[in-house]
């Protein structure tokens, strides 16, 4: 069974999707104000058309105001902190660890293809095929825990559609998904990664780009103030 199939299982298994609120999660954040992840930046005018197009197709399922540009999450970090306490911040020696592993890989531009709309419980997405088998590396210098073998089943490489508004009959939203006429699929080269911020206390809020790290030079380049001082190349 492929990837996009199991999952496809794994969400019809549930009777219902998860309803998604639109409030602030302080239990969660506890007043760290940015969550921090490493993604790839596919916010380009054919992935937007694509996105705005299955957006379109399920809108009446969706939590209105969701904002966050179209990407791929690579792996989660936390929230920064120059001071890291608990086990949920990202620190400077955190990210260290992430770029001298990804110093020790080879590193080539890789493509993506980005096209089929699928779902979790939580989220509509569409699929991005990994043809050449680039992320895994990847994830393993970034995520080497949820990039294991124990955990590598459970990452499925999307672009993010919309959050449910409410819990629906998943049989039906099922068949929602197969009515979407949409066959296009576009293939992206990839010649960076990204780490990003989003607003912790805001759902689906907008990203921000912090630095890029580009692949064939392997180097991290800031576009915004970094977080960690010491690993400021500027």
């Amino acid at each position: 069974m492929s990837d996009l199939a199991a999952a496809r299982k794994r969400f019809l298994d549930r009777p219902e999707t998860l309803r998604n609120l639109r409030r602030d999660f302080r239990e969660w954040h506890r007043g760290r104000p940015r969550y921090a992840i490493w993604a790839i930046d596919v916010d380009r005018p054919e992935i937007r058309r694509q996105v705005a197009g299955a957006e379109r197709h399920l809108a009446d399922l969706l939590l209105d105001g969701y904002r966050r540009q179209p990407h791929v999450t690579l792996a989660t970090c936390g929230f920064p902190s120059t001071v890291p306490e608990r086990a949920d911040d990202f620190g400077a020696d955190a990210l260290a660890a992430q770029l001298r592993a990804l110093g020790g890989i080879r590193r080539l531009p890789f493509d993506l293809e980005i096209g089929v709309l699928a779902s979790f419980s939580s989220a509509p997405f569409l699929h991005a095929g990994d043809p050449g088998q680039a992320l895994p590396a990847l994830r393993a210098c970034l995520a080497p825990r949820a990039a294991s073998d124990e955990h590598a089943h459970d990452y499925l490489p999307h672009v993010t559609v919309g959050l449910y508004a409410d819990a629906w009959p998943s049989a039906a939203v099922g068949r929602r998904l197969d009515a979407f006429a949409n066959v296009e699929r576009t293939r992206c080269r990839i010649e960076r990664i990204s780490l990003m911020t989003y607003a912790a206390a805001e759902i689906g809020g907008p990203l921000t780009t912090v630095a890029d790290y580009h692949l064939a030079e392997g180097r991290i380049e800031w576009r915004e103030v970094s977080p960690f001082a010491a690993l400021d190349e500027d």
